[in-house]
């Protein structure tokens, strides 16, 4: 793995050395780790023109998060109070760097003010999402892991059902969920997990409330695992009771039939806006426009939530290898709703299409 981070860094350094830029600090955490194999708390990385170092605060506590590439040179500050990012503007200086390109959208003003005053001299330029966009597109290991989050998301989910429901809290089902990620292999959860019933079911943005779960409720979860910092969503809707409501079933079919739709969209090429597009157009058509989410997915890996985002007015093409979220999504005031999301990757259809990786039954299950 050491030569897919330094090959990583490789294509930044050239990307920095077109733009006139003789260095690169990187400090956002995902980034950190997407070209170091792994990174620790408050660390930065430093692309130099010789040498590319990894500087951390001292703490007296807290192991690698990942695999740090040996190939990098590793420099603890002396002093727990002591800053990364400027402890590296002072490397720059010493060395007679006269660019760096840093990462405005994360770093501070205060920072960035602090290197000022260490390295008057310095040219600072704006990196802008470079890593980020770097990162859009995944090798295969980086989907191997997504897959292993995705299965044990499905495990987590799949032992819940079978489960009693009804009278627990969401707030206890979505605790519940989350041990279970942990006890099949996860570091934890992708995100704060969302159970919603009854009336909050399908609700965009709802959190876990000590409402009980009762008969004739529908029931939406929302979940992913962390593995090895790669992170999946899987969303599923369910009915509470022996059987649904016409009212759902006829709800139910009209989401499945979106997010099925915009799941056929994922092809390399497709532009991001027609796959929202192919996911909305059915709920729009069928009067649900006002209330839709603003986005019917988005990309995934060392961030729940990253670019591509699949949005009315998104700009760009999906590429092969691009792992995805589809997940529509209906909530009715008062009465409840519907969301279906899958964690895909994208495939060209010489591959067999678009890889779906959250495998759980999109049936519609009565609980």
């Amino acid at each position: 793995m050491s030569d897919v981070y330094a090959a990583r860094r490789a294509r930044l350094r050239d990307r920095c050395a077109a733009a006139g830029n003789a260095a690169a600090l990187v400090s956002r955490p995902a980034n950190v780790r997407y070209l170091a194999g792994g990174a620790l708390p408050g660390a930065v990385l430093l692309l130099g023109p010789d040498e590319d170092t990894l500087l951390c605060p001292r703490t007296p506590v807290g192991a690698a998060d990942g695999r740090l590439d040996e190939r990098l040179r590793l420099i603890v500050l002396p002093t727990a109070t002591g800053d990364p990012a400027v402890a590296a503007a002072g490397i720059l200086v010493r060395s007679g760097v006269e660019s760096l390109a840093v990462e405005e959208h994360h770093l501070t003003v205060a920072r960035h003010r602090a290197i000022g005053s260490v390295a008057p001299r310095l040219r600072l330029a704006d990196l802008g999402c470079a890593v980020e966009q770097q990162r859009i597109v995944k090798d295969e290991e980086e989907i191997g892991c997504l897959r292993i989050a995705a299965e044990i998301a499905d495990q987590a989910l799949g032992e819940l059902l079978e489960s009693i429901l009804v009278g627990r809290t969401e707030r206890h089902l979505a605790l519940e969920l989350e041990r279970r990620l942990v006890d099949h292999g996860a570091a934890g959860p992708a995100f704060p997990t969302n159970v919603a019933t009854g009336p909050n079911s399908g609700r965009y943005g709802h959190h876990p409330s000590d409402r009980r779960v009762e008969e004739g409720d529908f029931l939406t979860v929302s979940l992913g695992a962390d593995y090895r910092g790669y992170r999946c969503l899987i969303g599923r809707t369910f009915v509470i009771g022996s059987s649904p409501a016409d009212w759902q079933i006829e709800l139910y079919e009209l989401v499945f039939s979106a997010q099925r739709a915009g799941r056929e969209a994922l092809v390399p090429s497709a532009g991001y806006r027609d796959v929202d597009r192919a996911a909305r157009q059915p709920l729009e058509a069928a009067g649900y426009a006002e209330g839709l989410p603003p986005r019917t997915g988005h990309g995934v890996g060392l961030e729940i939530d990253e670019d591509p985002q699949l949005a009315p007015a998104a700009m760009g093409k999906l590429d092969a290898c691009v792992p995805v979220t589809v997940g529509p999504g209906v909530h009715l005031p008062g009465r409840g709703g519907v969301r279906i999301d899958d964690t895909l990757v994208v495939r060209p259809e010489a591959d067999g299409g678009p890889e779906l990786l959250t495998i759980t039954t999109k049936e519609l299950l009565a609980l």
